[in-house]
């Protein structure tokens, strides 16, 4: 008779030991000896925290959310707003599905049970470690222009980086809208981590990457040379011109010769210029720069062209106490005196002229140091001769060899054609109706000698 041990397999029932004992099957091997099931249970089920950071892999990408697997009983989500720092963006522009994502929990539960992640903030919290080891080592730090905001631009350096307009090139520039999209580089010049708040600046990284340029360039430009170059910029007090290596300013007096109220009556950005240095400034590394050095000074020019005892045309631009301020040629003004304004007694000025009306006016004085002219409404009314320019303009045959005016209009020879010839006309008519008839003061001076040289016959 059998032992019975070849009917039953050993791995569908136990075994028998030598004596004949029954050994049941090993069903599984007991690895749980010396250990708290409760620690065991509690290994195996992941369990989070806000602000902890997880990674995970893109398993769903809808237009407001994106699922991440992280392990979890069920998917992590990122809402769209927490994917970039970047506003309103396609949720699909910023991750793909099977990548990797690191992400910081917010929320350890929503109304579906699944964990509230963010990807921007786990990156954020990774750039200002960055970004702070950056500002100690004082070096520039690198981003994409993702938005034109009021005074400036937000930058993409992991965080939100806001670089001012006016800190954008050397100069500063009023249309933000070109820089989208650009990589920049930028100094970080203020950092407050309890404000979230990182201010940059693109022209401190311009300057420093420029400093040896611009001390080439300062050493090659000397005061009294001219240069060419274009307006880069208009602001109150002047105007910044790109001589094509630095920016060097105009201010407002050295715009023109003649009194303007603002820079933009002069120039506007993009005008070709050509300026005279007045001045390098090495340690500011500062350049002064004048429009009018280059043009010709109309005072000096009219100085020139004009003399004392002269008769020119003017406008009553100004009236003071003591007098009338009269524009004789372009910026070009003298002083018509209360004294000189008619031949009797002015008490003020309003009783001979009004501000805008035009007159001939003659020259009296013309101070070429303090560029003073002084004018004589009273002398003028005596004629006189008139500047080369109305000369020209009434024609030579209304004037003797000396300049004086000896008519013609009433004779038909010459029309007035502008306000200037016709005040003239009216000027000079009445002046010849009051100066005595040549021909009769001498037919009358010839009668009395004959008169007094003929014998007396009466007697």
């Amino acid at each position: 008779m059998s032992d019975g041990t070849s009917l039953l397999s050993p791995v569908q029932m136990g075994t028998f030991d030598a004596e004949g004992n029954y050994i049941p099957r090993v069903i599984t091997e007991d690895n749980m000896v010396g250990t708290d099931l409760t620690d065991l249970v509690g290994n195996s089920v992941l369990e989070f925290e806000d602000g902890d950071l997880v990674t995970g892999t893109v398993v769903k990408i809808d237009h407001d959310e994106v699922l991440l697997d992280i392990g979890f009983k069920s998917e992590g989500v990122i809402p769209a707003r927490e994917l970039s720092i970047r506003n309103d963006v396609d949720p699909s522009e910023i991750v793909a599905m099977g990548e990797k994502v690191e992400c910081l929990v917010l929320q350890k539960e929503d109304k579906e049970g699944r964990l509230v992640l963010s990807k921007k903030r786990a990156q954020y919290e990774k750039a200002w470690a960055n970004i702070e080891e950056l500002k100690n080592r004082d070096e520039m730090v690198k981003g994409v222009v993702i938005e034109v905001v009021k005074g400036g631009l937000i930058v993409d350096i992991g965080l939100r980086g806001f670089l001012p307009a006016s800190l954008v090139e050397l100069r500063r520039v009023r249309e933000l809208q070109p820089y989208i999209g650009k990589t920049v580089e930028a100094k970080i010049i203020e950092l407050d981590r309890n404000r979230n708040n990182v201010v940059l600046s693109r022209r401190a990284w311009l300057e420093e990457t420029q400093k040896e340029q611009r001390g080439d360039f300062l050493n090659n430009l000397k005061p009294g040379e001219r240069r060419h170059g274009v307006i880069s910029s208009v602001v109150n007090f002047g105007a910044f011109v790109d001589l094509g290596g630095m920016d060097g300013l105009i201010h407002v007096s050295e715009l023109s010769w003649k009194h303007i109220d603002h820079p933009s009556q002069v120039v506007a950005v993009g005008d070709e210029v050509d300026v005279e240095v007045l001045d390098v400034d090495f340690s500011k590394e500062r350049i002064s720069l004048s429009l009018k050095a280059t043009q010709s000074d109309p005072w000096q020019v009219f100085a020139d062209s004009h003399a004392v005892d002269q008769l020119v045309y003017g406008r009553v631009t100004k009236m003071v106490p003591f007098g009338a301020f009269v524009q004789v040629g372009d910026g070009i003004e003298g002083l018509v005196h209360i004294s000189e304004m008619a031949a009797h007694h002015v008490e003020s000025p309003d009783q001979v002229v009004t501000a805008g009306e035009e007159l001939w006016v003659k020259i009296i004085e013309l101070d070429t140091a303090r560029r003073r002219i002084s004018l004589s409404i009273k002398q003028a009314a005596e004629g006189g001769e008139v500047s080369e320019e109305y000369r020209e303009a009434f024609g030579s045959h209304a004037y003797d060899t000396e300049g004086n005016y000896i008519g013609g209009f009433e004779y038909g020879e010459f029309t007035p054609e502008t306000e200037a010839q016709a005040a003239w006309a009216e000027f000079a008519t009445e002046v010849v109706a009051k100066a005595p008839d040549d021909e009769n003061s001498e037919g009358s001076e010839g009668s009395d000698v004959e008169a007094s040289t003929e014998p007396d016959t009466s007697n």
